[in-house]
């Protein structure tokens, strides 16, 4: 697949399409790593960790005050514990 280079300001772009960002696991807006090997640039997804920024998510619901249960039907109240 040829692509044009796409001059912006300093430097220069390309748009990738997005079942090539599919292929590698990315999504368009994420994070990618880029590095240059035997003269070509590579582009590789950075895998996040399965449970990476749950605790930032969960403090986020938390200040912004919609910390209610979504099914309030299935609380915690009267489960018990596994053991």
């Amino acid at each position: 697949m040829r692509i044009a280079l796409r001059k912006m300001g300093n430097s220069s772009g390309v748009i990738i399409p997005k079942p090539l960002l599919a292929q590698i696991g990315a999504l368009g807006g994420s994070e990618i790593d880029m590095t240059v090997e035997n003269d070509r640039i590579v582009l590789q997804a950075i895998k996040a960790g399965r449970r990476e920024g749950w605790a930032e998510a969960s403090q986020a619901i938390f200040e912004g005050g919609d910390e209610a249960l979504v099914w309030p039907e299935f609380g915690n109240e009267g489960v018990q514990a596994f053991s």
